[in-house]
């Protein structure tokens, strides 16, 4: 799609947060999280404004540039003039957190089927590989309450999700917060890839459980790994990889 530049239009830190999340939905498209147009991936905007970066309604995620995404409110009001629709509803969730949590500048949500599938399990998420050890030293659960776009959810779900990093939302999909783009994409790539090897794991026989002493562990092992930067470690490399993916996201 043609869209207009905002580049030089908006401030050098918002340009730079406007790539970093336009490239996790090229990202998010690429190893195939995505539902057609559904999900959201949201940042705040830097400033004292609760100001927020969202996706255009209607558009795939691989077609998502920097200056496409659109600017709203804590209700998820479009501020910034956009053409692009915004989606109100599927904001609900995402506004709760923001607003519940000045950590979370980056929210992650996703439905895919892996995703979907434990959390449609009564023990959720299994400490049976690496990857669910990472997850199970931050995780929380919210139950369902159908599709969420009443308002009155917002406290249950800023309850539910406490301190935690990880979100298993019941019988709906997966939810990561981040200080940054790039924290919350590299928790959702764990989620997403425990609840993978989980799904594939149980067509596969009985289970070998992991010693709960290491997944209390697990927190200094993420720092050991990724040098102390967490998911800054790895946002260069994915970066690249948007980049081979389609370099206009940035424009």
């Amino acid at each position: 799609m043609n869209v207009p530049s905002l580049a030089g239009q908006v401030s050098a830190e918002e340009w730079a947060l406007r790539c970093d999340l336009a490239a996790a939905y090229r990202l998010v498209a690429h190893y195939g999280w995505t539902d057609l147009v559904f999900t959201h991936l949201s940042a705040r905007c830097p400033g004292p404004d609760h100001h927020f970066l969202i996706n255009p309604y209607g558009f795939l995620f691989d077609e998502i540039t920097a200056s496409s995404l659109v600017k709203v409110d804590l209700s998820g009001n479009k501020i910034d003039g956009s053409p692009f629709p915004v989606n109100p509803a599927g904001f609900t969730i995402h506004s709760a957190i923001h607003a519940a949590r000045e950590d979370a500048l980056c929210v992650m949500h996703t439905h895919t089927r892996a995703g979907v599938a434990v959390a449609a399990q009564a023990r959720g998420v299994l400490p049976i590989s690496q990857q669910s050890t990472f997850v199970l030293a931050s995780l929380a659960y919210h139950d369902y309450e159908g599709v969420a776009f009443r308002p009155d959810e917002a406290p249950r779900l800023q309850a539910d999700l406490g301190q935690a990093n990880f979100l298993c939302l019941r019988n709906h999909g997966l939810l990561t917060v981040g200080s940054s783009v790039a924290d919350a994409f590299l928790a959702m790539y764990i989620f997403e890839s425990a609840c993978q090897i989980q799904i594939a794991a149980q067509a596969g026989g009985e289970l070998i459980a992991i010693d709960s002493a290491i997944v209390a562990g697990t927190a200094r092992a993420m720092q050991v790994q990724t040098g102390g930067l967490g998911g800054a470690f790895v946002w260069p490399a994915m970066l690249r990889k948007a980049a081979q993916i389609g370099p206009d996201f940035c424009t």
